[in-house]
């Protein structure tokens, strides 16, 4: 009967220990993967009117700074057609600018478009409606 109770501890013994491994690691991996969440979490998006509030042909704001991994909506405002062309000429990623560039038309005020920023280089992205490039309609977003 000793030996039984003594056999029986040690496996208990042993099923805990087991247990706390077994919390340890999943508390280990909840940890290790938070800072995945938080950065993906930090990712801002921000809003560039195409068209002012006045109807003025511009851009509001014309100049935005954002982080790499942060995404800009382009809102259609006022006095469509607009579209967005970046110049990849001057852009600090050229990938990134052809892929960002939007040369369909946004022919009513609401409609919109996203261009992520995942991966991109520092610098300036400078860009502009084509249809009202003549009128100054231009901007630039500044990657930090």
């Amino acid at each position: 009967k000793i030996v039984y109770e003594a056999n029986a501890m040690k496996m208990i013994v042993k099923a805990l220990r087991h247990m706390s491994l077994a919390a340890v690691l999943t508390v280990v991996f909840v940890m290790s993967s938070f800072p995945v969440f938080v950065s993906a979490a930090a990712a801002e998006t921000y809003t560039i009117k195409m068209g002012t509030d006045k109807g003025m042909l511009a851009f509001e704001p014309s100049k935005l700074t954002i982080k790499a991994g942060d995404t800009v909506e382009f809102l259609n405002n006022k006095v469509p057609p607009h579209n967005i062309v970046f110049d990849s000429g001057k852009s600090a990623d050229k990938t990134i600018a052809d892929r960002s560039s939007h040369k369909q038309l946004l022919m009513s005020p609401g409609q919109s478009f996203q261009v992520s920023f995942e991966g991109a280089t520092s610098g300036e992205y400078p860009f502009y409606c084509e249809p009202h490039r003549g009128a100054g309609m231009a901007g630039k977003i500044i990657v930090e």
